[in-house]
């Protein structure tokens, strides 16, 4: 069949989507687009090294004009929406990466984009995808773990003060201030995908900073470094999510249900999988626990040499795959805005003592109408008087030695501090 034409905005990320757009997968990829013109020609020269031809492009109008089948959003966590839009309505798929708006107006609107457009839409949230949430996914399916009660999952990265402000550079990047609720989809898509939930009610939790930090102190950012949010299932199950600057780095995902439970090891090799079900009142078919290195359902060794645990190699196939068969993936436009959205709403819960705060059904057209005016946003950028700070603390002021140590570090980095692949706003 021929290959599906694909053009990738953002070549920081996006090089991973590039690099793998290709005959495996049944794509070829075509253009670039992004707004610093180094990069552009750096990562331009680096596929052409591969044999890949690419035109390159600083303008996403033009971008759109370019003979392509689909767009893959890799610009600015909160920058998504409003291009995702443009490209279907030029009637392009989209896959988007994480998150796919970042205000439930946006996320409205999104969703009437691709009801309209008949495009398929794909978030590229890549954890689901690591070869241990495959294997729980397969095994919840079975029916031999029964039915799903409480689960758990951990996205946590803490960092040196050198790598946090190479990869943000810029007082204004969004790295340095988006709240610690916003990044919730790594945590929260594994669980989802196991087992095909929705979230429908959530209760934030902010993590405030501490003084002895020594990270923190050299970091301009204005945000919280932490957050953990309580979230209600669509099948009543309960689920707790942790993110980001905590010590103690790791991905974890653990699934309690009526007859088992399941989980990656902490330690070792951590996409070893531990399985426990004591099978009371039934036959005994397996060992009451089982530790195993799963494989991945299908294309194991290119999984395995793909980033993020081979998330990156499946988010490439499904989009393809969607496209092919005309059906939308599983991480669709519907589950994409609920992941989002229980990052904005457990922001909102946080800051009022964490109180409970219902999802929307953005399936509900009359619902949909009602939130078209949700612009309520952190960016620091677009805020209004209506608008939060991003951390929970309030307007938080950047020490003079802090912002010194950033700017000795941002020196070093090829990309201008305040500078974004597109432009900012809300669009």
């Amino acid at each position: 069949m021929r290959a599906i034409k694909v053009g990738v905005v953002g070549v920081g990320r996006g090089m991973s989507f590039a690099f793998g757009a290709g005959e495996a997968v049944g794509m070829r990829l075509v253009a670039l687009c992004d707004q610093r013109e180094a990069a552009l020609k750096e990562a331009a020269a680096r596929l052409g090294e591969g044999g890949a031809k690419v035109t390159t492009y600083t303008d996403f109008d033009r971008f759109l004009e370019h003979d392509l089948d689909a767009v893959v959003l890799a610009n600015y966590f909160h920058q998504h929406a409003p291009l995702a839009i443009k490209a279907l309505e030029s009637g392009r798929h989209v896959m988007s990466e994480t998150t796919s708006c970042f205000t439930l107006a946006e996320g409205a609107a999104l969703v009437e984009a691709v009801e309209r457009s008949g495009r398929i839409y794909m978030l590229a949230e890549n954890y689901p995808y690591m070869v241990f949430n495959q294997e729980m996914r397969r095994l919840y399916r079975s029916g031999r773990m029964g039915t799903f009660m409480y689960g758990e999952g951990e996205y946590i990265h803490p960092m040196d003060a050198v790598s946090l402000n190479r990869l943000s550079p810029g007082v204004h990047h969004w790295r340095n201030w988006i709240p610690a609720t916003y990044y919730c989809t790594h945590s929260l898509a594994p669980l989802m995908f196991i087992t095909d939930t929705m979230p429908v009610k959530v209760n934030g939790f902010v993590i405030p900073e501490r003084a002895d930090d020594p990270v923190r102190r050299r970091t301009v950012r204005t945000n919280d470094p932490a957050s953990m949010i309580a979230v209600r299932m669509d099948d009543g199950s309960v689920v707790k999510l942790l993110q980001v600057g905590l010590r103690g780095e790791g991905i974890w995902v653990r699934v309690h249900c009526s007859r088992g439970a399941m989980e990656n090891l902490r330690h070792g090799d951590r996409n070893t999988l531990w399985v426990r079900r004591e099978q009371y009142h039934e036959r005994k078919t397996t060992p009451p626990e089982q530790v195993y290195a799963p494989g991945f359902p299908v294309s194991h060794d290119r999984a395995v040499a793909a980033g993020h645990g081979g998330g990156d190699y499946f988010t490439n196939y499904h989009f393809a795959r969607a496209i092919r068969s005309g059906r939308q993936p599983f991480l669709d436009v519907y589950r994409g805005v609920a992941m989002s959205a229980v990052g904005i709403l457990a922001y909102r819960s946080a800051l009022q003592d964490s109180a409970p705060f219902a999802i929307p059904d953005f399936r509900d057209q009359a619902l949909r109408r009602k939130l078209a005016d949700d612009h309520w946003s952190p960016d620091p950028e677009t805020r209004t008087s209506a608008d939060p700070w991003p951390s929970a603390r309030g307007e938080v002021t950047i020490s003079p030695e802090a912002r010194r140590y950033a700017e000795k570090v941002w020196k070093t980095t090829r990309e201008r501090a305040n500078r974004s692949p597109l432009p900012r706003g809300r669009g």
